[in-house]
């Protein structure tokens, strides 16, 4: 125990009672005991890493205390005072640093990359920024459930750099939603200080610019940052709004512990030490009578002891066994797949009318169903799919956002968090780049990392022949069939895209669905009035015959249609894969097995597209039937040019009726 000396910091207990009081330094003491060992076990080689919070103590366990313990906090790497104080099993934790089955992850990732449902706390990843959004849809879904629950959010100073640090106070900002989004500002960014990284005076004062109320905290003052926080948080539960706290703290630590510390001035060490959180509250609460070291020894011996049985049990479980099936099975969340038969009344419908009713009448079976997009509620939409759902299910449930996809992806995601499904419009499947991090990153490996469904589907309008240029007409699956956790959807034809939308919602796992815009109001075709659902991973065999199989999807249909309708003689089955990911690889087998020429047409630019997996696909499974090479026809490896004549020069269809021909007379 140390000595006892007055105190470097200025407390109000307020009203507080002593046991809240001998509380908060408990709740303080267990991460600071705990880091300590940690160190004398990275340095013993027994775990692989430490991120450090030593000093920070106070801002994790007084902003969990103040919050209830069914409210979500989304803590970073420094905060292991969130999940002591939430009163995690030691043995879980340990479990988790040390790659063990009981651990939240599985092994699948390290440290504090990892939420849990049971304790209401989501964890980071290292991109920081997408979880700023993530807490965006908790609170979402907490005003549209109307619990009068907030939600807690931290980041670093370093974060606040992020474009999705902005996206996302933008956000919470325009749509009030209850977000305390608190700033761990601890002056360094790895070893950037904080004078190159921003030049206001204090990142408290980018909430004006968003219009949200702002505060600075004394983060090492655990009475000043409880009863603040405490005091707001029952004010958000009240009147619903974002607030954004700065507390002014220090690392006194390494970024992680391999990083040290020989960067920071040595009088700025020292100036920290001497206000370090705990020691200086031990003074006070000393001072006050509160504390004796009878009431101290004894914390530091539960402490201890809870800490060594953690971890002689976590020792003693076995080391994780690898088994490919389990790793598998774990990419995606179990979808029991309902087939519900269209009815017999059909009526003929554009391709973007079976879109539009695809997803009115999912938004009837579903009353947690919320659409998300820019222009998609009063206007209805740029292609005018979601026109008059505002006067059907109202502003709540079809939501106009503001132009940051990334945030908006990152809310879907907060959204299926608490228990919603989404659909985010992306008004071109271009756009999506703005939000690619939080889809590859965060939804993909979501369900895998710790068993989090993303229950959410991205409306991807895709494709050129429609002279939209370089920005507006890519086609751009093969970015996301290469992501595992993902799952990609592209019908080619009104009834396939009612019935594949409807199962794409129903989905707990993240789908991308392509919708082709030269196809929205070209193509017609009978479809069923009522809701129905079509599966995943079955292509449609279109036509069938015995000279060769042409295998495509989206307009690379319809392109192939129009060659076989030339060529009558040509006896051809065309599959039309329907969906990328699952992939029916039996029927492309099959098909091929049977024909002994393949050839595969896609849109997309040739190179690194799925025609490309696809025909290693069959060279592996089907050489010995082929009688010709695979064939790939993909457009030009340019960007899509605007002028019409360009464009169709730049289109694979062109080449696709000569290179069919030239495959049949290999």
């Amino acid at each position: 125990m140390a000595s006892i000396s007055e105190s470097n910091i200025a407390y109000n207990k307020k009203d507080l009672d002593d046991k809240t009081l001998l509380k908060l330094y408990y709740n303080m003491l267990k991460p600071r005991l705990i880091e300590e060992k940690m160190l004398i076990l990275l340095r013993q080689g027994k775990i692989s890493k430490w991120f450090s919070g030593i000093g920070q103590e106070a801002i994790s366990v007084g902003v969990t205390m103040a919050l209830k313990s069914t409210e979500y906090i989304l803590p970073m790497h420094r905060n292991l005072g969130v999940f002591t104080t939430r009163k995690i099993p030691l043995h879980r934790l340990f479990c988790q640093w040390q790659g063990k089955l009981s651990g939240f992850t599985k092994g699948r990732d390290r440290s504090f990359h990892f939420g849990t449902q049971d304790y209401k706390i989501v964890g980071m990843i290292s991109h920081l920024g997408p979880q700023m959004g993530v807490a965006d849809g908790i609170a979402l879904g907490n005003l549209l459930k109307k619990n009068g629950q907030v939600t807690a959010v931290f980041t670093g100073e370093g974060g606040t750099s992020e474009g999705d640090f902005h996206e996302a106070l933008n956000v919470a900002s325009v749509w009030q939603l209850p977000v305390i989004f608190c700033i761990e500002n601890n002056g360094y960014g790895l070893s950037t200080p904080t004078e190159q990284q921003y030049r206001c005076e204090n990142l408290a004062d980018r909430g004006k610019g968003y219009g949200i109320d702002a505060y600075i905290l004394d983060g090492n003052n655990i009475l000043e940052v409880y009863t603040k926080v405490k005091e707001l948080a029952e004010s958000l539960r009240k009147r619903p709004r974002p607030v954004l706290i700065e507390f002014k703290t220090f690392r006194r630590r390494g970024h992680e512990e391999a990083s040290g510390t020989k960067y920071v001035p040595e009088a700025k060490m020292k100036a920290w030490e001497a206000k370090d959180p705990i020691d200086n509250f031990k003074n006070f609460l000393y001072t006050e009578g509160i504390l004796t070291p009878e009431i101290e020894a004894q914390y530091e011996a539960q402490i201890k002891t809870e800490i060594t049985t953690a971890l002689t049990s976590a020792y003693a479980e076995s080391n994780i066994t690898p088994n490919e099936s389990n790793e598998l099975n774990d990419v995606y969340k179990e979808f029991n797949y309902q087939d519900i038969k269209p009815n017999l009344k059909v009526e003929e419908l554009r391709f973007v009318d079976a879109i539009s009713e695809g997803l009115k009448q999912s938004m009837e079976q579903h009353n947690d169903l919320v659409i998300m997009g820019q222009d998609i509620a009063e206007y209805g939409g740029v292609f005018k799919i979601t026109d008059g759902f505002v006067e059907a299910f109202g502003t709540d449930r079809v939501r106009n956002t503001p132009i940051c996809e990334s945030a908006i992806v990152e809310t879907a995601m907060g959204l299926s968090i608490s228990g919603l499904k989404s659909v985010v419009e992306m008004q071109f499947s271009d756009f999506v780049t703005s939000g690619f991090n939080p889809i590859v990153n965060y939804l993909a490996k979501s369900h895998y990392r710790w068993a989090q469904a993303a229950d959410i589907v991205i409306r991807m309008p895709c494709g050129g022949g429609v002279a939209a240029g370089p920005f507006h007409s890519q086609t751009n699956e093969a970015w996301f069939t290469k992501t595992p956790g993902l799952k990609v959807v592209y019908p080619a034809f009104p009834f396939d895209a009612k019935g594949l939308l409807t199962s794409a919602i129903n989905d707990p796992n993240p789908v991308l669905f392509f919708e082709h815009k030269a196809l929205y109001r070209s193509i017609r075709q009978d479809v069923p009035t009522d809701y129905y659902t079509l599966p995943f991973g079955k292509a449609s065999i279109l036509k069938e015959g015995e000279s060769v199989s042409i295998i495509t999807y989206g307009a690379g249909v319809h392109w192939a249609l129009e060659t076989l309708e030339k060529h009558p003689n040509i006896s051809a089955d065309l599959i039309d894969l329907r969906t990328l990911q699952p992939l029916d690889s039996n029927a492309i087998i099959a098909s091929v097995k049977k024909t002994g020429r393949a050839i595969i047409l896609q849109e997309d630019s040739l190179f690194g597209g799925i025609a490309s997996d696809l025909s290693a696909l069959l060279m592996e499974t089907c050489f010995e039937y082929l009688d010709a090479p695979v064939k790939r026809i993909g457009s030009l490896e340019t960007p899509i040019p605007f002028a019409s004549q360009l464009e169709d020069q730049y289109l694979g269809k062109r080449k696709f009726e000569k290179a069919l021909i030239s495959l049949l007379a290999y």
